[in-house]
């Protein structure tokens, strides 16, 4: 990604990253919600199973981001950050796919457009 999440007013850019990908699963699911009420549920599962590790992650950076750091600990944490998210992303399409037998097809759609809204959105932010 060639634009930062992090600015001078301590994460503006990543909380409205945030709030727009929480508005494009909401929308989606809502939009789907116009075909059946399963279809709007699992959309809603999609967009949580994308944007709720990206929001741990956020967390868990700010709160690390707090810490005086050595150098060497900034990439070990990210990384277990990022594992962290995998980790829960995995576990949370296997709850949505095999517990409450989600459609596949609103759910892809919408953690599709939550990770496209990942990709694109820092780009339009930082340029206004």
């Amino acid at each position: 990604m060639s634009y930062s999440l992090y600015d001078k007013n301590g994460g503006k850019v990543a909380r409205k990253l945030l709030i727009l990908q929480l508005l494009t699963f909401v929308l989606l699911s809502a939009a789907f919600g116009l075909k059946s009420l399963s279809w709007s549920t699992s959309a809603l599962m999609g967009g949580l199973a994308a944007w709720l590790p990206n929001a741990l992650f956020m967390l868990y950076a700010w709160r690390q981001q707090a810490q005086t750091t050595v150098s060497g600990r900034v990439a070990w944490s990210f990384a277990i950050g990022e594992a962290l998210k995998v980790v829960v992303t995995i576990t949370l399409l296997v709850i949505a796919l095999g517990l409450f037998k989600a459609a596949f097809a609103p759910l892809g759609v919408a953690y599709l457009s939550v990770l496209i809204t990942q990709i694109v959105a820092p780009a339009v932010i930082n340029r206004s």
